[in-house]
């Protein structure tokens, strides 16, 4: 980590000292990605030639692996393909903490161990939606790399339940065979050309975080969370620092992105979210011995909460990213602030799943307070990063998902006398009244131009 703060302010220095002023920024498209501050044409994403999108005019090699300018910016059906498997990913995910939750078995520890897991999907999803989008997924060797993703995921998901227990070398092998394998098909090919800085750089740090990954696969207990979380840590780390290394720092030439193409990757992801909301809390009412009553109101709230959560999220802010990023002064800034948003937001959806599950299963009762905590702080996390993307993309908050969020927090310690099942009313209710004071502030108003924030001087 130490390595990862001296690079990142080398980088910062090198930065600074450019004869035209202009800062390294960091971004993300999966990862952060650093956009040209070059204003875009009117009804144009933000882009850059041939040559700009990798750095000087191309071999022949890395020509044939490039996306070329003119191609398609939306994502093809290979990404949507792709999509598919962290649906089950992320179910697994929501089931481990299930588990954990209904059997009293939930500690910080335990707790922490989901979300390292959890991180370690979204960093190979956003990183695979930086290579298809850098590079051209027409070609074999691009979607082979996506199908060895696919595959990866698929045997973590598989591991995550006993992810800390007998299937750690399974889950972290899996993880470090992907980002390796990546950098073994992509380096070479770029040979002679300056985009090979940019994926060796990507390459360093990947197998750097690989020995914590692989020496804490064959360790025990305590040791395993240390070594995982250090692993983590320095993949997250030189993922928001833009993979700095000893011999390249990161210009905006290395890391040019699509916004149309970034913005709807982010928008998958958060449909990926609530399409495993949909599977846990689908699953368990099918599985629940009774299917009147409480278990049925219980579903019919899910079922509300996910409804709610996609208006919230699609309104005003959620539909203008793409424009926000043309217009933005300060591109990277706010792709970076996007992918922090789409992030909580993400963590919050998984989180409403395991709460909602419980609830279909033990909608009476005794509420537990672990339970109070996944059932309302979903929802609070979810407003969290939704505010995050309203600012990046209007300069501004609404009240509303403040005072939503403070309600949320306020409510929490009271709702320990009340049933699991009314618990679950409550957060329905604040996302109900957001959604509705959205729809008010829209009457009778022409729709809201983006407004993204000043670079910081």
């Amino acid at each position: 980590m130490v390595t990862v703060g001296y690079l990142a302010l080398r980088c910062r220095l090198s930065a600074s000292g450019h004869p035209h002023g202009r800062p390294a920024g960091v971004s993300a498209g999966g990862i952060l990605l650093v956009l040209t501050r070059r204003p875009a044409r009117r009804g144009t994403n933000t882009q850059i030639g041939q040559a700009g999108r990798s750095g000087r005019p191309m071999s022949t090699r890395a020509a044939a692996l490039l996306r070329k300018p003119g191609q398609p910016q939306r994502p093809s059906l290979l990404e949507l393909f792709f999509d598919l498997v962290f649906v089950f990913a992320l179910n697994r995910v929501s089931q481990r903490l299930v588990e954990e939750l209904t059997e009293r078995r939930i500690v910080l520890v335990e707790a922490g161990e989901t979300l390292l897991l959890l991180l370690a999907f979204m960093v190979l999803w956003f990183v695979t939606a930086w290579v298809t989008d850098l590079y051209d997924p027409q070609k074999p060797q691009v979607q082979f790399l996506v199908y060895t993703a696919m595959l990866g995921a698929l045997v973590m998901a598989v591991a995550v339940p006993n992810a800390f227990a007998d299937r750690s070398l399974a889950f972290a092998g899996a993880y470090v065979a992907v980002h390796i394998a990546r950098g073994l098909i992509i380096v070479p090919m770029l040979r002679g050309h300056d985009a090979q800085r940019r994926a060796a750089g990507v390459f360093f740090w990947f197998a750097l975080s690989a020995v914590p990954w692989l020496a804490g696969a064959i360790v025990t207990d305590q040791a395993r969370v240390l070594l995982w979380t250090l692993a983590i840590g320095i993949d997250c780390a030189a993922l928001l620092l833009f993979y700095p290394t000893p011999w390249s720092c990161p210009t905006p030439r290395q890391w040019p992105v699509l916004a149309e193409y970034l913005s709807e990757r982010y928008r998958q992801f958060f449909i990926i979210a609530l399409g495993e909301l949909i599977l846990t809390t689908g699953s368990a009412y099918s599985d629940t011995s009774s299917q009147q009553g409480g278990a049925a109101a219980a579903f019919a709230v899910s079922f509300i909460t996910t409804v709610l959560l996609f208006r919230v999220y699609l309104f005003r802010a959620g539909q203008l990213l793409p424009e926000a990023i043309r217009a933005s002064a300060d591109p990277s800034h706010l792709i970076r602030d996007a992918f922090l948003a789409h992030v909580l937001m993400v963590v919050g959806i998984v989180v409403v799943a395991v709460g909602y599950e419980i609830v279909i299963e033990h909608p009476f009762g005794r509420t537990e307070a672990a339970w109070i905590l996944v059932v309302l702080g979903g929802p609070m996390l979810f407003l969290i990063g939704r505010a995050l993307v309203e600012h990046a993309v209007f300069d501004r908050v609404s009240r509303s998902r403040i005072i939503g969020a403070a309600v949320i927090a306020g409510a929490a310690p009271f709702m320990i006398r009340l049933p699991p099942l009314a618990v679950a009313v409550t957060a329905v209710v604040i996302l109900g009244g957001i959604a509705a004071s959205d729809a008010i502030h829209a009457t009778g108003k022409p729709p809201e131009r983006p407004h993204p924030p000043h670079p910081r001087q």
